[in-house]
């Protein structure tokens, strides 16, 4: 099934995408209730979002302290701009490596000065020190890192305007 134009999703769709942004395990019941349509009404529409790719799947939201990561950090990464025509291009090494470092929990392709930007959460500096040196820096196609350190998370993604 193709994705639905931004035009195809109707007051009820963004509404119920807000419901269970906010809370994913409502039940069907509860989200007809809320709405004001049959639990089998809703049923079939959030079927068709996760069908058509608006919704793309659910997660449990963790707080990474409550994991002993109480660092947390956004790395932007420059990486090499030419390789041999016969060699994988530095940017496809990077993607690959990237997803199996756990720190990263999230990874971003950027324009401007630098390539991507990266959020990591580790338990501290050493841990911090030991991803960036012996990781990071280590890979073939990275060249330049610049790093930022969070304060404090003011407004913490909680879902898309809909």
């Amino acid at each position: 099934m193709r994705k639905p134009s931004p035009e195809a999703l109707d007051r009820i769709d963004r509404r119920l995408l807000a419901l269970l942004q906010q809370d994913a395990r409502l039940t069907q019941d509860s989200l007809a209730e809320q709405i004001g349509l049959s639990a089998s009404a809703v049923q079939r529409r959030i079927r068709r979002l996760e069908q058509s790719g608006v919704i793309e799947g659910y997660r449990a939201v963790v707080r990474p302290g409550a994991l002993g990561l109480s660092l947390s950090a956004l790395l932007s990464v420059r990486l090499e701009k030419h390789r041999a025509s016969n060699q994988r291009s530095p940017q496809e090494l990077f993607r690959v490596a990237v997803q199996g470092w756990p720190e990263v929990v999230e990874c971003l392709a950027m324009t401007g000065e630098m390539d991507y930007l990266l959020r990591v959460h580790v338990q501290d500096m050493a841990h911090y020190a030991h991803f960036v040196l012996e990781t990071l820096l280590k890979h073939e196609s990275v060249e330049d890192v610049k790093s930022s350190f969070v304060l404090t998370e003011v407004k913490p993604f909680t879902g898309v305007a809909v």
